[in-house]
């Protein structure tokens, strides 16, 4: 470990947040707030009305059930802090739309007004749900079937140069193959939707804005570490600290992929073979868990980012070792800068109000 892991940290916070397009939103005990450097230059600090849904009532506080609420939260409210920074940067200024239209996305706006861009930003949101469905449901579920197809065929090839016929042989074959394979059902699906996450960040991080957007993700954890340090919040005390958080959003996300393994696996052995082998009834319990795996995920993180033993280390080791795709240490002052308006912008005086 760097010398910077080896300092104990002072705070115990729950101060988390989220990189945004030239900015950095920060959550904390006076709420949450965004600081965005503008094309001129300056940094501008607005803090985000919103209202948890987690805060409505206690049952949403309850260990397990408050993590999957509060990420529909940050889901939430990340998205209303990432258009309130493009705003800023002035993206969605109306006469460089108007410059950049289409004839066909002049016609929509035209007939539909502005109603077309909740229309576009709705179609987009059910088409990545689809996608994230296919991606992470039904391809592995389906390559799994189509692999131990293939493998029913291999069993019944050896039997029969071997001399072992029987009777209803594709029949047997078929459940041999199932019965050899089923134990590795879930980590061959867990495995291959890791490969798909593990190639999408890959992908992405070659897009010259988001290394950029890394950059500022890994201001944000540098600045929330350098505070729990105690140490002053300055360019050069930030400048030290490590961009690899146990509380990031990146290492609760492979958390659920690890986690999905895991049940998946325990389910294989508990349900009968026919709900195991039925595609879509399979699916559906996965997604059925999602919730708890959510759960039991966020109280893990948690737990890491406010205990360090051997089984913190080894909980977070995934998802430290993927913030390595996640964040890059920023290029230039600025960035340092607005990660330490932000997070100024919602702590207190008092640190003991920042175990939120």
């Amino acid at each position: 470990m760097k010398k910077q892991q080896e300092c104990e940290l002072i705070r115990k916070t729950s101060v988390g947040g989220e990189a945004l397009i030239e900015g950095i939103m920060m959550r904390g005990p006076k709420g949450s707030a965004v600081a965005c450097r503008l094309p001129d230059g300056e940094i501008e600090t607005e803090f985000l009305e919103y209202q948890p849904i987690s805060a409505k009532t206690k049952f949403f506080k309850i260990p397990i059930i408050r993590g999957f609420v509060i990420f529909i939260d940050s889901m939430l409210l990340g998205y209303k802090a990432l258009m309130l920074s493009a705003e800023k940067q002035g993206l969605d200024d109306e006469e460089i739309q108007q410059e950049e239209l289409s004839k066909f996305d002049k016609w929509l706006l035209d007939h539909f007004g502005d109603k077309v861009m909740s229309i576009v930003s709705t179609i987009g949101m059910v088409l990545g749900i689809v996608l994230a469905f296919f991606l992470f449901f039904w391809m592995p579920t389906f390559l799994f079937q189509f692999f131990s197809a293939g493998a029913a065929k291999g069993f019944g090839w050896v039997f029969q140069n071997f001399g072992l016929m029987f009777s209803k042989g594709e029949v047997l074959n078929a459940v041999l193959a199932a019965s050899v394979l089923a134990p590795f059902k879930a980590l061959f699906e867990g495995v291959l939707r890791m490969i798909i996450f593990i190639l999408y960040i890959l992908l992405i991080s070659r897009m010259k804005d988001i290394q950029r957007v890394f950059q500022y993700h890994g201001a944000e954890h540098k600045t929330i570490f350098c505070y729990e340090k105690g140490l002053p919040l300055t360019v050069e005390n930030v400048k030290k600290q490590i961009r690899f958080h146990p509380r990031c959003g990146t290492s609760f996300i492979f958390m659920i992929l690890i986690l999905s393994i895991l049940f998946s696996t325990l389910l294989s052995y508990i349900l009968p073979d026919v709900i195991v082998q039925t595609r879509m009834l399979w699916i559906a319990i996965k997604i059925l868990l999602l919730p708890f795996m959510m759960g039991v995920g966020y109280e893990l993180i948690k737990y890491a980012g406010k205990h360090d033993n051997l089984f913190v280390r080894i909980v977070s080791a995934p998802g430290l070792w993927m913030q390595r795709l996640t964040t890059r240490e920023p290029s230039e002052n600025a960035i340092i800068e607005i990660g330490i308006a932000s997070l100024k912008a919602v702590i207190t005086d008092n640190p003991e109000d920042d175990t939120l």
